[in-house]
């Protein structure tokens, strides 16, 4: 296994919830990390309690640049996270522009340059449940190649992310670099955007204001929901274990959840009167989503350990500072 002490991390999206995260677990590890972010989504004050960390690093860039023009000339990284990217529907439907820019000719330039200033590096890409579509598969397996509108108002995101994946495969079997896929699914906790319009942070916020829930449709579309410090587990087993070039490793919780169920759970856990209320389900929704892990249970040795219920509660009090 890979040890990440004293290594050269580069994470980009690292002022986003996930990157953020992985920011401050890399550099517990001891770790020197350079995080990349643009700031179009991403936060400055998801980072302001490493600001003072020797081994960190910012630099405010797009990665749509080529990495030569924003990175250290003197510094040969030996990880590259790329995380990058708007990823909620609200953001993304936005941006669209950015988005299938920083999928797609992001990875591609920064795979470019791993590829001439150190091939040895692991380059883990953030994939994403949404390769899937509207699965008619369930639950997801990596082999499933998905059920896609190429058009439709989310392409822009589920399209560039599939692309992203292919820029991966072809430098993983054309040019030899250690490339690696970690398709996440839905993913909650501390630094989401209360304002991203993702299920729980939308349920949440809404529940600490007392103003209704609301659900699309009838309520009966699933979610698998998994707690971040899980997710950062996953993705860095990914990175740090032998012999896994070129993989596609699906994390996510398998516990399924309908979108009603989950309102009434928000619910109970921030002890809210609110009511919920039905809306018209938007296109393209998927109406299932469930991981298989059984790949990461082989080859990482991990599973998600946090219940929803317990998720949420470590969850609120931010949501809650939010508010205020």
């Amino acid at each position: 296994m890979h040890n990440f002490k004293s290594k050269n991390i580069l994470i980009t999206g690292a002022a986003g919830f996930i990157g953020s995260h992985l920011a401050e677990v890399l550099l517990a590890k001891n770790a020197t990390v350079y995080g990349v972010d643009n700031l179009l989504t991403g936060s400055l004050a998801n980072l302001a309690h490493l600001q003072s960390n020797h081994n960190f690093h910012f630099r405010n860039a797009s990665v749509i640049e080529v990495p030569e023009s924003y990175l250290p000339s003197n510094v040969q990284f030996d990880f590259v996270f790329h995380f990058a990217s708007p990823a909620s529907p609200v953001w993304y439907q936005r941006y669209p522009v950015e988005t299938y820019l920083v999928n797609s000719l992001g990875t591609h330039c920064l795979q470019q340059y791993l590829v001439t200033t150190n091939p040895k590096a692991v380059f883990v890409f953030a994939g994403t449940s949404e390769a899937y579509g509207d699965p008619l598969e369930h639950p997801q397996t990596e082999s499933y190649w998905g059920n896609v509108n190429p058009n439709g108002v989310r392409s822009c995101y589920d399209e560039a992310k599939r692309l992203g994946e292919t820029i991966c495969g072809v430098h993983f079997r054309d040019f030899g670099l250690d490339s690696r896929i970690v398709r996440i699914f839905n993913t909650y906790g501390p630094r989401m955007n209360p304002k991203d319009g993702r299920v729980i942070p939308q349920f949440v916020t809404a529940a600490l204001q007392g103003v209704p829930l609301t659900v699309y449709g009838d309520g009966s579309q699933t979610r698998s929901y998994c707690y971040i410090d899980d997710l950062v587990e996953g993705i860095l087993r990914l990175a740090a274990y032998e012999n896994l070039a070129g993989e596609t490793v699906n994390i996510g919780n398998t516990a399924e959840f309908t979108v009603a169920q989950t309102a009434e759970l928000v619910k109970q856990v921030t002890r809210s009167q609110s009511t919920i209320e039905y809306l018209p389900l938007p296109v393209d929704d998927p109406t299932r989503r469930q991981p298989d892990i059984s790949k990461a249970r082989k080859l990482l040795a991990w599973e998600p350990t946090i219940s929803l219920a317990e998720g949420l509660l470590k969850s609120v009090s931010y949501f809650k500072s939010q508010l205020t």
